[in-house]
């Protein structure tokens, strides 16, 4: 996928990274349920609650260079709202996409979100790399995006 920019990692930030691991909010659980699955149906590691340099993304594809972020009431505020672009500009000075997501759109849309993540790994229009209709015909499951 082209040449990889080396990030740090701060050392400092992966105990907050193992405790969001394990204190995921309910919009975080849900997303992850799916994205696990993206290594099985379409051979995509995705990492969570990942430290990429001295932040902690919530899911990152390091293969494709994509952070995917679930976004909080907090994050409406003002302050947040600009250190979130200070770091979303970070983040793609090393060369990663950010896609952000509010809970919202993972409670009311959440197969919409799931498409815009696939259109973002280039996976929307490529038949060959369809998942399995949920239940196949060999008991594999498949995507239930519901």
């Amino acid at each position: 996928m082209g040449v990889r920019m080396s990030t740090f990692i701060d050392p400092e930030i992966i105990p907050r990274a193992r405790r969001l691991r394990r204190s995921m909010t309910d919009g975080e659980r849900k997303l992850w349920s799916e994205l696990r699955e993206f290594r099985r149906w379409y051979g995509i590691h995705v990492r969570r609650q990942a430290p990429i340099g001295p932040f902690v993304t919530d899911f990152v594809i390091h293969e494709s260079r994509l952070i995917i972020e679930v976004d909080g009431e907090h994050h409406q505020h003002a302050d947040r709202q600009t250190r979130d672009r200070a770091r979303d500009a970070w983040l793609a000075s090393q060369g990663y996409k950010v896609l952000r997501f509010s809970t919202g759109e993972l409670s009311d849309s959440f197969s919409g979100c799931i498409e815009e993540i696939l259109g973002a790994l280039g996976l929307m229009n490529d038949p060959s790399r369809t998942p399995t209709p949920s239940p196949s015909p060999q008991g594999g499951g498949g995507m239930d995006c519901t």
